[in-house]
């Protein structure tokens, strides 16, 4: 069957078996190797991706029923000048990039959270672990996953636009006018 998908922003056009799965087309037909295969069976994670904004895991989607969709791997989160994603690099600094294998599929799991987030209250570290439980990784004891992902949900936040509110962009300014107000 013919399939069109965006794949990292790129449009993309070939044939697939009907049992032929996302991650087989990631890795074997769109040499997308960051894509990890670990377990075949959903369990650890390291196939994950994002597909049309979600993260799924590859290797228990068939490539037929992502046709249509925008899929992101790990080869299209880099930020402009190919620098690190602010996730990456709070993963970095936090030490929660041990071996590596993990590290791609929880980036594209973790990201979905942090962007969700980025202009809300940050996540509690028991919201982190629970988003986690469907990544494993036998060298962090997710520690410093759960630091990193803390400290990239805060950069986020600190970088969110402000709600502008009654035509006023600074929040400054809000209560400021208000104050003012309330002397008169």
């Amino acid at each position: 069957m013919d399939i069109t998908l965006k794949v990292n922003g790129r449009p993309e056009q070939f044939s697939a078996q009907p049992n032929e799965l996302l991650v087989e087309r990631l890795r074997d037909g769109l040499g997308l190797t960051g894509t990890k295969v670990g377990c075949d069976t959903g369990q650890c994670g390291t196939c994950v991706v994002r597909l049309d904004g979600r993260s799924v895991k590859s290797c228990l989607v068939l490539t037929a029923s992502a046709a249509g969709g925008e899929v992101a791997t790990i080869e299209g989160e880099t930020g402009r000048g190919g620098e690190l994603t602010g996730l990456q690099e709070a993963l970095r600094q936090e030490h929660g990039t041990q071996c590596g294998f993990c590290t791609p599929g929880m980036v594209m799991a973790l990201g979905e959270l942090v962007d969700a987030t980025a202009g809300g209250e940050a996540p509690t570290e028991p919201e982190i672990r629970e988003w986690l439980t469907g990544n494993l990784c036998r060298c962090t004891g997710y520690h410093s996953v759960v630091r990193g992902v803390q400290r990239a949900c805060a950069a986020a936040r600190a970088e969110a636009p402000v709600a502008v509110s009654a035509g006023v962009a600074d929040p400054g300014a809000v209560a400021t006018s208000t104050a003012a107000g309330q002397e008169g």
